[in-house]
């Protein structure tokens, strides 16, 4: 029988009832924060298309995180804007260079924050794209190389986690064993295992100084409409050595999210990115939503549908709501 003898309203009744039987939990540990650090700095600048985001300085930057490490956000995500860029990102892995220098700091400053760091080419290439460039596209070998020495430089410079987002075939391999040739046997890897190709990434393009000069991403980051693809990614970089893997957009990729916690055992994150959370601002500054609560049912979406943890802009905000 179902009604009356069932009535799914009596969980319903109070704000302690209703609390005491909430199936999904977030907590302070799940949120991870997106950091962008500048070398050329001296105080935070302002990100137009995020508001409430800002480019750091080094000072800010370690500020900024030990604000966010205070309130219980125990993951930073780093990324790094350089003095200059060339064809070839070799900004990118100097051991003077801008995530270095970073890396650093926080790690004297605040010894107990875990500093994942973004193993990408992107923000360090004047063509703006994730790799070497042979023509017209990304070479995905040449890459490859290139991607081992920024792994490593972070590793050295005292990274605790290495999080490569470009996309290139074999990178998750590739990066394992040269950090193992190095002796980094014991740096995890979190791989972008599942990044589609979005509109949603706009935003943080700004914020990165990282809009491809001419084409686009589609040669390596995914097409929106495939899923069996986004699962075979996720097998393969498993395959490869990733110690944990990420899906991104997560809003546009909640169905991913499921199947992949369904069918994979490593720890499962989501970045709800740049795009996604400047929707919500947007919208708070029109006065059509409020924040705080859109911001919410966004995140509990995202850890409803399997997330183990959440890389978001909205980490701060996240952690003292759900508190």
């Amino acid at each position: 029988m179902t009604f009356p003898i069932h009535r799914m309203r009596r969980l319903r009744s109070t704000q302690t009832i209703r609390n005491l039987f909430q199936e999904t939990c977030p907590q302070v540990s799940d949120f991870i924060l997106p950091l962008f650090v500048s070398e050329t700095l001296k105080a935070p600048e302002a990100i137009e298309s995020m508001p409430g985001v800002y480019r750091h300085s080094f000072s800010s930057l370690i500020q900024e995180a030990e604000k966010a490490h205070s309130i219980g956000i125990q993951a930073i995500l780093l990324f790094g804007l350089p003095q200059s860029k060339d064809s070839q990102a070799t900004q990118a892995y100097r051991k003077e260079g801008v995530v270095q220098r970073a890396t650093r700091l926080l790690k004297k400053n605040i010894p107990s924050l875990v500093v994942i760091t973004d193993v990408c080419a992107c923000e360090y290439t004047s063509h703006g794209h994730c790799g070497i460039i042979q023509g017209q596209d990304v070479t995905n070998d040449t890459t490859l190389k290139l991607l081992q020495k920024i792994a490593v430089s972070h590793a050295e410079s005292g990274s605790d986690m290495m999080a490569p987002s470009d996309m290139m075939d074999g990178r998750i391999g590739a990066i394992r064993g040269a950090l193992d040739r190095k002796g980094f046997i014991n740096k995890p890897i979190l791989s972008y295992a599942a990044k589609f190709s979005s509109v949603y990434y706009g935003p943080f393009r700004d914020a990165a100084d990282s809009t491809p000069a001419f084409g686009d991403r589609k040669t390596y980051q995914m097409s929106a409409a495939n899923s069996r693809e986004a699962l075979r990614e996720i097998e393969m970089d498993i395959e490869e050595g990733a110690d944990a893997v990420m899906v991104k957009p997560a809003l546009t990729a909640l169905d991913i999210i499921a199947r992949a916690k369904e069918r994979f055992l490593p720890p499962l994150w989501a970045y709800h990115v740049s795009g996604e959370y400047s929707m919500i601002k947007a919208a708070e500054k029109m006065k059509w939503l409020q924040p705080d609560v859109a911001m919410a049912e966004s995140l509990l979406a995202i850890k409803r549908a399997g997330a183990d943890r959440i890389v978001t802009y909205w980490a701060k905000e996240a952690a003292k709501f759900f508190k």
